[in-house]
């Protein structure tokens, strides 16, 4: 009996393993899954490779595996994984689904499955004809059936598949339809100008109508071409939009030009006092630092009574008592905070230094935006220093220091205090790292809209970008605001743009007012990018010169847009002039090659490294000469700069010189800093 007991034990023993094993696996799964469900919702690019995969896998909510199979997707592009991680995942009627099925449709024709991308295009469009991402199926399937085309532009008309649509469009229709709505939304979409410049050109029997040539008219006048912006109106009228657009342009032309867009913005705001359009006309006759006399005294006498732009340049012309007045009625101004530079930056350079702090002070620092208040603080402290209250400068600046991204200001309080300076920014004895600093997490991008934002935390910066497009077209000026400029900055941004984004961001820097720390820092650090560090570092190398100098001068000439062509005709990433460029390679170089970012880097850095020797290694004339040449900058040689280089930046006599040297310095600085916590910090 024992003895068979015994025998069966092993048996037993086995049977009982095996439950337990499953017993084991079983509770590791429900406490994978207990674990994964109290994982947050919302998942980001913040988690894990690894912690997706797990997500992809076991989560029991679908919508979260799903945005962690495009997650995934989106970190992948040309994995063999991304077609088994998409697949499936178009169900339901959230937004997501169309993206997927989009997703699907485009890994199909990277991999040549014609047939099923076609599948899964009539797929999107049956199922959410009027999802952004389903623009894609209108244009694909577009091509076999032109009426698709037709309603894609009609539904969304500045998606850029629209915009294609558009160009193609005019290739096949003589009536212009395609020009016509490039200039209406979408007139930077590469070929737009010419399509716009072509379409005034018809006969104005058969060719664009009164209307159309309005909005062709506005967006050549936005694109820089004022002449043929005027010349397509066929002696019509202008109507308001385009007599602003038009007029604002010719005002940065030569003198004829000039005359014609002051006589056009001065038409507008007599005839339309109180259109909006007539305010920034008004603004714009009033921004130059000595405006016309003429100009201003024939201004409507209501729209200049109410205009802070109109009084601070009657300011600038002839009543200085009334700049306290106008600076305290309108101090959230921008003209305000103009004016007052100015009467500050005049007495400072005179050494009037009461009437300075005076004027300095006449707007609070919580109504200046946070670039101009770090300017306000630091002259403030600045003059308190020349006052001999060093213990009061002090003060001053050690709280800039507190409540500012790292800048030019804060380079200079930090100098003055004697805490810290620029190293040397060239020799063979530098130690130049190879690798960029960490930028921080990610961070939402808090667009106002739900889609685009699931899209942006989910990696799809393409998805994202034109889903916002779709929302906001780049000629709706109602949505020109501050954080609107931050968010399509960073969008931007993200899916290449940089010449535009990087634009967009500091002008967002220059309008937003009293927004919290973190938005700060996310806003300084979305200004200093680090695209084409490989080459730029690799240049840096070659020739013995900070990398961070290189990066400052390049975000400064081109934006980081390698494509970039200026009217004197410089070129490329570090905007070199092609004979520069010649003599730096020794005249074997090919114009072409100098669009090449490695190219363009490795000579912007050897032209670099001789100003740094020309001038023994001093930022501000190596700086100022990049800009303006080493021989104009020799005839601003004072001992000033030694003593109170921050006044002899002021005295730079080219406008342009003068605010190129301040942000490339500030840029730096930035720079030398980005890798750095800059925790937020109150104070402000």
């Amino acid at each position: 009996m024992i003895a068979n007991q015994l025998r069966g034990f092993p048996l037993l023993r086995g049977t009982a393993l095996l439950g337990g094993t499953a017993l084991l696996s079983l509770a590791a799964i429900l406490a994978s899954q207990e674990l994964l469900r109290a994982q947050p919702k919302k998942l980001t690019a913040k988690i894990s490779q690894t912690e997706l995969w797990q997500l992809y896998r076991w989560s029991i909510d679908p919508q979260q595996r799903r945005e962690a199979a495009l997650l995934l997707a989106a970190k992948s592009k040309d994995s063999p994984w991304r077609k088994r991680l998409l697949a499936g995942q178009g169900w339901g009627n959230s937004p997501l689904a169309a993206v997927a099925l989009k997703l699907q449709a485009q890994n199909a024709m990277r991999l040549g499955e014609k047939s099923k991308a076609n599948q899964l295009w009539q797929n999107l469009l049956k199922s959410f004809p009027n999802a952004a991402a389903t623009a894609d199926a209108y244009y694909y399937l577009g091509r076999q059936q032109p009426e698709l085309r037709k309603q894609l532009l009609k539904l969304q008309p500045a998606h850029p598949a629209a915009l294609e649509s558009a160009i193609e469009l005019e290739a096949s229709n003589s009536q212009h339809q395609g020009a016509i709505h490039l200039s209406r939304w979408g007139i930077h979409w590469p070929g737009a100008t010419d399509l716009m410049r072509s379409a005034c050109k018809a006969p104005i029997k058969n060719g664009p109508s009164a209307q159309e040539r309005q909005d062709l008219a506005i967006g050549l006048a936005k694109l820089g071409d004022g002449k043929t912006a005027l010349s397509c109106l066929a002696e019509q009228p202008a109507k308001p939009a385009a007599a602003l657009a038009i007029g604002q342009t010719l005002l940065r032309g030569d003198e004829e030009q000039k005359l014609q867009g002051e006589s056009l913005l001065l038409r507008l705001a007599q005839e339309h006092p109180e259109a909006k359009e007539s305010i920034e006309a008004a603004k714009l006759l009033s921004e130059p630092l000595h405006p016309k006399t003429a100009l201003l005294e024939a201004l409507p006498a209501s729209l200049a009574e109410n205009s802070p732009s109109v009084a601070a340049a009657r300011v600038r012309l002839q009543d200085r008592k009334q700049a306290e007045s106008l600076l305290q009625r309108w101090p959230d101004d921008p003209a305000s905070w103009q004016l007052q530079w100015d009467l500050a930056r005049e007495a400072l350079l005179k050494g009037q230094w009461e009437k300075a702090k005076s004027v300095l002070k006449s707007i609070p620092t919580k109504k200046l935006p946070e670039p101009l208040a770090a300017r306000q603080q630091f002259w403030i402290g600045f003059i308190a220093a020349k006052q001999g209250l060093n213990q009061e400068a002090k003060q001053i600046w050690e709280k800039l220091l507190k409540s500012h991204p790292s800048g030019y200001y804060t380079w200079r309080a930090q100098a003055r205090l004697g805490q810290d300076d620029l190293p040397a920014l060239s020799g063979e004895q530098l130690s130049i790292s190879n690798s960029k600093p960490e930028l921080g997490e990610w961070t939402p991008i808090n667009s106002g809209d739900e889609l685009v934002d699931t899209l942006w935390r989910l990696g799809l910066a393409t998805d994202a970008w034109e889903t916002w497009l779709n929302l906001h077209s780049e000629t709706d000026r109602t949505i020109d605001t501050a954080n609107n400029r931050v968010v399509e900055g960073r969008l931007r941004m993200a899916v290449g743009d940089y010449w535009t984004g990087l634009s967009q961001l500091w002008q967002a820097s220059l309008r937003l007012v009293g927004e919290d720390c973190q938005m700060r820092q996310l806003l300084h650090r979305s200004q200093h990018p680090y695209r084409f560090w490989p080459a730029i570092s690799k240049a840096s190398r070659s020739s013995d010169i900070r990398p961070e100098l290189l990066l400052a001068i390049a975000k400064q000439e081109s934006r980081f847009s390698p494509g970039v062509k200026s009217s004197a005709g410089a070129v490329g990433l570090m905007q070199l002039m092609p004979e520069t460029a010649a003599e730096l390679s020794d005249g074997s170089l090919k114009k072409e090659e100098l669009l090449n970012p490695q190219t363009n880097s490795k000579l912007g850095a050897r032209y670099l490294a001789n100003l740094l020797k020309h001038w023994q290694g001093n930022p501000w004339l190596t700086a100022a000469s990049y800009n303006a040449g080493p021989g104009a900058v020799t005839e601003w040689l004072t001992s000033e700069l030694k003593t109170d280089p921050e006044l002899w930046v002021e005295r730079i006599p080219y406008p342009e010189t003068r605010i190129y040297t301040k942000k490339v310095l500030g840029n730096l600085w930035s720079y030398l800093h980005i890798g750095s916590k800059e925790p937020c910090k109150t104070g402000m």
